[in-house]
């Protein structure tokens, strides 16, 4: 055990599995969070003067800044102003070309500004062209650009300018941050590998273990009940499970666990019948070991190394259904796993939009995994049966 500890591909799987326990704790944003733009690219990707997410607090004396890239993708401006009730108040946006009204407001003490450059009723209440992007009106060329309050007492304002560039890993079609994504999904994709593979070969032990020992009519039962759930396709039943008992985190890995049992239990058997009528347990049997005990503290063990090859080999086999029941749109939208991250881009057209980086982290993800718990299980074979080595 000692040597697997040591191997690369177990160090890699504890990194890994550190990062997403402790990494999203330092998250920045909560995964939901809007951030930035959406397909906003990620901020090391320059190409020509894609602009990077900027915001500015806006008090009474306003603001002004050099603007020298392209425009931003959205112009957004929000918050408060306070004013007397008799006093006109106005928010004016200057461009090195033409000046702005965003808002004339009269009548109130308070008033609470939520502009949108998205918005059909902002452009038509500035006159631009409704089949336009407002930011391209709003930010014309390079120069100085300013933003100011007229007539109000207090301003606390925020004007924010998401970028073509934001985060590590970019944004997603809802610009969230697909970094802060992928890490949560480490935690989703291990926690349901793991735990469904767990089930499963307990399972999967005790009913080869009975199988095994007892034989007869327990023997057959067991083994005509592996025969027809290897038969039957699994990603149909999975899809219909999924439909009837719900999404939910552990109801996945309740589907998952009931459909990977089997090729543990035939192992477990194979190596029972082998053992049970082997000198040592017929001796157990004369000294009148009860049939619990002899399974218990001898059978079980020599089980092991078959159980800790199964659940490294097992464990990719459920992060990939996991996947594809998520890609397919049969997980929870609640729940942030990779292959929920790779149905969302699909679903909302990454690849028409060359949104490569909603589609490479996830899926890089899922193969690191997968290749590194294969290699521990191989790894693990070796040890058990010499010859392979």
């Amino acid at each position: 055990m000692k040597a697997l500890f040591l191997r690369k591909s177990a160090i890699a799987l504890a990194a890994i599995a550190l990062v997403g326990i402790f990494a999203p704790l330092f998250a920045p944003a909560p995964p939901q969070e809007i951030v930035g733009a959406p397909f906003a690219r990620p901020i090391w990707w320059k190409s020509g003067k894609l602009p990077a997410a900027k915001s500015f607090d806006v008090k009474i004396d306003g603001i002004e800044f050099e603007w020298e890239d392209e425009p931003p993708a959205i112009f957004s401006l929000y918050g408060r102003v306070t004013a007397d009730a008799s006093s006109e108040v106005r928010v004016i946006w200057r461009t090195p070309r033409k000046e702005y009204l965003l808002e004339r407001l009269s009548g109130s003490e308070l008033y609470w500004i939520n502009s949108d450059g998205r918005d059909m009723i902002f452009k038509q209440a500035l006159g631009l062209p409704l089949v336009s992007r407002s930011v391209d009106h709003l930010f014309p060329s390079r120069g100085k650009y300013s933003l100011s309050v007229e007539g109000a007492k207090g301003a606390e304002l925020r004007l924010l300018l998401p970028g073509e560039r934001q985060g590590l890993l970019g944004t997603d079609q809802r610009g969230r941050d697909v970094f802060t994504l992928f890490l949560y999904g480490i935690r989703t994709s291990l926690i349901i590998g793991t735990a469904a593979t767990l089930v499963a070969s307990l399972l999967g032990v005790s009913l080869g273990l009975a199988a095994g020992y007892a034989g007869g009519l327990c023997d057959a039962l067991i083994m005509r009940a592996v025969d027809v759930l290897l038969s039957i396709p699994t990603l149909p039943i999975l899809m219909a499970l999924a439909a009837v008992w719900g999404k939910g985190l552990w109801q996945l890995v309740l589907i998952l666990s009931m459909f990977s049992w089997m090729g543990t239990a035939r192992s477990v058997r194979s190596l029972v019948l082998t053992l049970r009528e082997s000198a040592w347990v017929e001796s157990l049997r004369a000294l009148g070991a009860s049939r619990g005990y002899i399974l218990r503290r001898h059978l079980l063990p020599e089980t092991a190394p078959i159980l800790l090859a199964n659940v490294a080999l097992g464990v990719p086999g459920a992060i990939l259904s996991e996947a594809g029941l998520a890609f397919l749109g049969l997980s929870d939208p609640r729940l942030i796993s990779w292959g929920r991250m790779l149905h969302e881009a699909h679903s909302f057209g990454a690849f028409t939009q060359g949104a490569w980086w909603l589609l490479l982290p996830p899926g890089l993800g899922i193969v690191a995994v997968c290749l590194i718990f294969l290699d521990m299980g191989k790894f693990l074979e070796e040890k058990i049966d010499p010859r392979l080595g």
